[in-house]
């Protein structure tokens, strides 16, 4: 029986996902390393370490900084989008969370963030939304970054339930790829190629059907 809902932020909740590319973008140009939107899509869903790791071997440079180097250049990526980010507000929520949210309150699901950003606390309060969260996966304690199911397991975990009672809502293919490999029902927000891993997929925001997705999963 479903009982919870676990969702990533990024492309789901709001878009920030543009200003995680221009602060990646601004980096790399401080360091040598020219990134385009079509290279960013590599970066969707994944954690900030894992983001850096990719474009430093984008840019043939993996092995030019320390461990310790790499964590300051990441601080300072996010140094930059916090920046960007602090325009953020209700108006930024993408069309249809709203009533989708209000949907599973008013059905009881528990409701957990499972984003690798570690500025989620805080957009969800920019979005006004936080008080309908029950729990959010701190992605500093995580071992793991998506693909691995890690941070939805988690997800459950910090809700009370298992996989098995929780559908995980995603817009990145390693997100899905996550929530797949935990054993959840998975809903993919994107293109029918990159969401063919999911479970049920719409096109955008505005078709997530609480009921509609919740008569599929208790099917599956």
């Amino acid at each position: 029986m479903i009982k919870g809902f676990v969702f990533d932020l990024d492309g789901v909740l709001t878009d920030t996902a543009e200003y995680h590319y221009l602060a990646w973008q601004e980096l790399g140009e401080k360091i040598g390393i020219s990134i385009d939107r079509v290279f960013n899509e590599q970066l969707k869903g994944i954690s900030r370490m894992d983001s850096l790791d990719r474009i430093l071997a984008y840019g043939n440079k993996s092995m030019i900084y320390s461990k310790e180097e790499k964590i300051r250049l990441a601080d300072e990526k996010n140094e930059e989008y916090k920046k960007l980010i602090t325009k953020i507000s209700s108006r930024d929520l993408l069309p249809g969370i709203k009533e989708f949210m209000a949907d599973l309150k008013q059905a009881d699901m528990k409701i957990a963030l499972a984003s690798a950003s570690k500025n989620g606390p805080d957009i969800l309060n920019q979005l006004g939304i936080a008080g309908l969260f029950d729990t959010i996966v701190d992605p500093a304690a995580l071992t793991h970054g998506k693909p691995d199911p890690e941070i939805f397991i988690k997800g459950a975990k910090q809700l009370g339930l298992s996989p098995k009672e929780c559908i995980g809502v995603e817009d990145a293919e390693a997100g899905i790829q996550s929530i797949n490999a935990a054993g959840m029902f998975s809903v993919g927000v994107g293109t029918q190629e990159s969401m063919k891993l999911a479970d049920v997929f719409v096109s955008n925001t505005t078709q997530l059907d609480f009921v509609a997705i919740l008569n599929k999963a208790q099917k599956k």
